[in-house]
């Protein structure tokens, strides 16, 4: 896939489509992004998890915080991600081992892994790059 540009319909549809979203580096300052982020996902209606092994056991806008995707005892739909590019592919490598697969990676702004994505989605995993839902909801959805 063409990671340079998504149409509308591709990323209306996977925000539609999904419900539980796992949210890796999830911060419990209010000034970080991710920790905005989430709460305005939250508030959309969707189910979000935070992933942080620094802050495992404790909460995050009233959610419990797990270490590693794995420990999420729920299926995930999405994964968001809020880490440096360099550790994408370690979120993929992460994800490839759930069951069932989650249908999304999306790695938030600044964040682009291509070799990272192309193993995604030769998983059947759809992958979004460099791309903020909570910016994208209010475009494209409300």
């Amino acid at each position: 896939m063409n990671h340079d540009s998504y149409t509308d319909d591709f990323l209306a549809g996977i925000l539609h489509s999904v419900k539980t979203i796992a949210l890796t580096g999830a911060s419990p300052n209010p000034a970080r992004p991710s920790n905005g982020v989430m709460g305005y996902l939250l508030s959309r209606g969707y189910e979000v998890i935070p992933v942080n092994p620094g802050q495992a056991g404790k909460q995050i806008h009233g959610r419990t915080v797990f270490a590693r995707l794995a420990d999420i005892p729920v299926p995930i739909d999405m994964i968001d991600v809020f880490r440096a590019a360099e550790y994408l592919d370690g979120v993929v490598e992460e994800a490839l081992v759930l069951r069932p697969l989650p249908k999304v990676i999306w790695a938030q702004l600044g964040v682009r892994d291509d070799a990272a994505a192309a193993k995604a989605e030769a998983a059947g995993i759809k992958v979004v790059m460099n791309r903020c839902p909570a910016i994208e909801y209010p475009r494209l959805i409300a």
